[in-house]
């Protein structure tokens, strides 16, 4: 009886793991769509809030107040919701919770870029200039290797929050690592699913850190 005990553990394990195993894949989908489509977004939202032209960087302002002043759950739920009300047309859930998590980090990623710009010194800029470089040019080789070494420890605990926010696409119903757990440790009247859980967000937190540890290295001949 014993053994037999054991063996249907061993099946219930099995199936735990293979189920956790997908959602993490769904986790890390959202996590990589998240970058890829917020990065470069924030390039857009940084110059215009550092636009010239006030009524842009006035817009760009509020917009980057409203967005990091109210709770990414609540913009996962506006995303979700509002279209269907205002134009009389949604979106699949996966992808509103894809372009809420989007615009929330394009938001504070175009700050930390802004924040990365303005931290270069002047006096480089006009040394640039005075050994005829174009804007193009002193930006790419002068401003840009120090700014991506300026940003990335801020951009480090941003991508890290990241991995942990994944897990508020459940309020949209997609089926991703913490909401696969909670419905398992429910379903197994036990703890280990959420345990098992924090292990994944653990080695997945653990990978960003030695990325931009190692990056962070690599770049440290910009003092």
């Amino acid at each position: 009886m014993d053994a037999l005990a054991a063996y249907f553990a061993r099946i219930r394990m099995g199936k735990l793991l293979a189920a956790m195993l997908k959602s993490t894949g769904v986790s890390l989908e959202v996590f990589f769509l998240t970058l890829l489509f917020s990065i470069p977004l924030a390039l857009l939202i940084c110059a215009g809030r550092m636009s010239r032209l006030r009524p842009v960087s006035w817009l760009t302002g509020v917009f980057l107040l409203v967005i990091r002043g109210t709770p990414l759950m609540l913009q996962l739920i506006f995303v979700y919701f509002a279209p269907p009300v205002l134009f009389n047309r949604g979106m699949p859930r996966f992808v509103a919770a894809i372009v809420a998590m989007v615009i929330n980090y394009a938001a504070y990623f175009a700050e930390i870029y802004r924040g990365g710009v303005q931290a270069v010194p002047l006096g480089q800029y006009e040394a640039a200039k005075m050994l005829g470089f174009t804007r193009s040019q002193t930006f790419l080789r002068i401003v840009l290797p120090q700014l991506v070494k300026r940003i990335l420890p801020a951009m480090g605990n941003e991508v890290i929050t990241l991995v942990k926010d994944t897990a508020l696409v459940q309020v949209l119903g997609v089926a991703e690592l913490f909401h696969v757990a909670q419905t398992q440790s429910g379903r197994l009247v036990s703890v280990l699913p959420l345990f098992i859980a924090g292990v994944f967000y653990f080695i997945m937190n653990w990978g960003v850190s030695v990325f931009f540890s190692t990056m962070e290295k690599k770049l440290d001949y910009y003092r």
